[in-house]
């Protein structure tokens, strides 16, 4: 069975490639997808609409334009990993967990120890909760070859 895992949030570390390349070495048959993960190419997504006069409206752009893929993706998900890192903010992992709850779309969440509790409601929603990319690989096995 070919599994479709769309992986969301943080995107200064390689965690994605950890998780790819586990699963390859696991032989797991996944496809992965994932968000724009260039930053300044995700916030000029919308760009090519129009200039704006102030950072809201430019912002407020760029996220509709990206929202296309991000809404299909997780849609055609049969998992969604969830990174929230230590280091920035990831509201919009936030909001990914938030609307594949909506969905009831299972999903994961890979995150340390010392930001539980502002995550408690995410993790609330989710199947599972890793520590580290090596558990999301065995997540993976286990729901493939269990």
């Amino acid at each position: 069975m070919t599994f479709s895992v769309y992986l969301s949030g943080e995107i200064h570390t390689d965690w994605r490639d950890e998780i790819q390349r586990g699963a390859e070495a696991a032989g797991l048959d996944v496809v992965f997808t994932a968000p724009v993960t260039d930053h300044p190419a995700s916030d000029a997504a919308g760009d090519h609409l129009g200039a704006n006069d102030s950072q809201f409206w430019r912002d407020h752009q760029s996220s509709k334009v990206n929202a296309i893929r991000t809404r299909t993706l997780i849609e055609q998900s049969d998992l969604v990993v969830v990174r929230f890192g230590d280091k920035y903010k990831q509201w919009n992992a936030a909001f990914d967990a938030g609307y594949c709850s909506a969905l009831g779309k299972p999903y994961v969440t890979l995150h340390d120890a010392d930001i539980i509790h502002p995550l408690k409601e995410v993790d609330a929603g989710a199947q599972a909760w890793c520590t580290t990319t090596d558990q999301v690989v065995e997540t993976l096995r286990y729901v493939l070859e269990a």
